[in-house]
């Protein structure tokens, strides 16, 4: 039994990596050669998998492991800063979502509780493919990319509560009864865990902390106990896993305590991926196409459209919409693990599972690409967009010459830069299409322009070809492209300085015409070198270092 199951794990895993590689080559994210390395190891195709009770426990391990890691990214007390923004689009997108997916889901002829999971399921997407992409394209720290982390921050406790909701189901109790124990479970659960990680845990974890391998066996202890008393409580694994990384989320060990149980994870979410790929039954998946093919249509086109919708109804630029609802358009770890529990307690039809597996395999392999081309769709898309794009207007009495001094996105390095433009002494405005940095500045009373730096036409109507000085510190490649061929059609005679990710981007800004161009990395080593040649303290402390016996 023991020897089968080792070679059937390595058979798989092998079969995993070679199919990993392909996936890889294709940039593609790894879970979808995790999912077909199931549907090719399951009893239908290959039948390399056939102990399913200990793949199915490995899984479970994974699951934990996934919430446990998800939890300890959930730092309680830094919500406030998702701000009302991610909140309200947040909460949104999944009520919208799910009330337009629930009906579909009974047209197409699932009963009532299948459709209801269904919708919840399909509401949310997936944190970690989207921190991946967006981090390899180097957009974590944009607008867009800030606003996506924090709507799936939102998910993310939704989910939370809904598997809180789901895990008191099993009880069998009516759905006041229901909601009024889960609530009030959730709040002494909570309340114990709160007090534990604020006067219990930091001890004992500042203690594990003295040696690496004693801090990776608590956490897991602690995820896999935690997760053991709620399971009994009747809150199931996954609320279990995903609180115990909460209650360790405020400790300064955190981060090292997600870097060592991610490889953990990684590992055990493999075979949850690979024995969620087993249930895919080709008969049945073909009886699926036409479900999956709508479903996946409303997901990959749907959730950016109604993105773009709330986050345009809120003040932000169709752009900064579009962009945002780009990185949403598929569906989460947690669809599959909602639709497990549904399974498991009775109230969802089996091929649900499978239904949802086909549509993670269209959105997520769409969505990498989405991501990845999301600057270049928005420009196709623009001329159906021009309705929602704001006037040109500025949040102050137009000033009767156009500015001298021009700085575009005051985020961050804008902001450092801001007052040495102002000190200039110059007539200076700011472009940006940050609704929050609008209203900032225009307290600060500088003058401001609302749009979007990429349009050529916005940028006439702002007369930034009059400058003679512009600063753009939006590290986006279309944005810098657009400015640059804008500028030298206009026969631009001034000093531009762009922002640019790498190196690469930087040759292509001084083919275009910059005047320099800021790599920030670049630019930040070059300054030290800098302080390091120009002040003679440090050359005093180098003499003092080779020898000490100087005055």
């Amino acid at each position: 039994m023991l020897e089968s199951l080792f070679f059937e794990i390595g058979a798989i895993i092998v079969l995993a990596s070679v199919l990993s590689f392909m996936a890889y080559a294709l940039r593609q994210p790894l879970i979808l050669a995790y999912i077909v390395t199931g549907m090719l190891a399951g009893a239908s195709v290959l039948g390399l998998a056939t102990n399913l009770e200990a793949f199915e426990a490995l899984s479970q391990i994974g699951i934990a492991f996934l919430l446990f890691t998800v939890g300890l990214g959930l730092d309680w007390r830094k919500m406030r800063d998702i701000g009302g923004t991610s909140l309200l689009v947040g909460c949104a997108q999944v009520v919208f979502t799910a009330a337009v997916t629930y009906p579909v889901a009974l047209s197409l002829g699932f009963d009532t509780y299948t459709s209801l999971f269904l919708s919840a399921a399909f509401s949310f997407s997936s944190t970690v493919i989207i921190v991946k992409l967006l981090a390899d394209k180097g957009d974590l720290d944009t607008l867009y990319g800030r606003l996506s982390l924090g709507i799936l921050l939102v998910q993310d406790v939704l989910a939370m509560l809904l598997l809180l909701v789901l895990g008191a189901v099993q009880s069998g109790d009516t759905l006041g009864t229901i909601l009024a124990v889960s609530v009030f479970k959730g709040a002494v659960a909570i309340l114990i865990l709160a007090a534990t990680s604020v006067w219990i845990i930091p001890h004992v974890v500042r203690y594990a902390a003295r040696s690496q391998e004693l801090l990776l066996l608590f956490a897991i202890g602690w995820c896999f106990f935690v997760a053991g008393v709620l399971t009994v409580s009747g809150f199931g694994i996954e609320i279990g896993a995903l609180l115990a990384g909460v209650s360790l989320s405020g400790t300064v060990f955190h981060r090292e305590i997600l870097s060592r149980v991610r490889h953990l994870r990684d590992f055990f979410l493999i075979i949850f991926f690979i024995v969620l790929g087993t249930s895919l039954d080709p008969t049945t998946f073909a009886g699926l196409l036409l479900p999956a093919a709508i479903f996946s249509a409303l997901i990959f086109f749907g959730k950016p459209v109604l993105t773009l919708i709330l986050l345009r109804a809120l003040g932000h630029h169709p752009r900064t919409g579009w962009l945002t609802g780009s990185t949403l358009a598929q569906i989460s770890e947690f669809s599959f693990i909602v639709l497990a529990v549904g399974v498991s307690i009775g109230l969802v039809e089996k091929e649900a599972i499978v239904l949802a597996a086909a549509v993670g395999l269209v959105t997520i392999a769409g969505s990498a690409y989405l991501i990845q081309f999301n600057e270049s769709v928005y420009k196709l898309l623009r001329p159906l967009l021009r309705w929602a794009e704001p006037r040109v207007a500025r949040r102050r009495k137009k000033t009767p010459k156009p500015a001298e001094v021009v700085l575009i996105g005051c985020h961050r390095m804008g902001a450092i830069l801001l007052p040495g433009l102002q000190k200039l002494g110059r007539r200076m405005a700011v472009i940006d299409y940050n609704p929050s940095a609008i209203d900032e500045l225009r307290t600060m009373k500088v003058p401001v322009y609302y749009g979007d730096a990429g349009d050529e036409d916005f940028l006439a109507d702002a007369q930034v070809h009059s400058a003679k000085l512009i600063v753009s510190t939006v590290p986006d490649l279309s944005v810098t492209t657009s400015l640059l061929k804008y500028l030298r059609g206009s026969e631009y005679r001034g000093i531009v300085i762009v922002t640019t990710k790498d190196a690469r981007e930087a040759e292509h800004a001084y083919d275009l015409g910059a005047t320099y161009v800021i790599v920030a990395p670049v630019l930040g080593g070059e300054k030290f070198v800098e302080l390091l040649q120009k002040h003679k303290l440090v050359k005093k402390h180098w003499k003092l270092f080779e020898n000490p016996m100087l005055p």
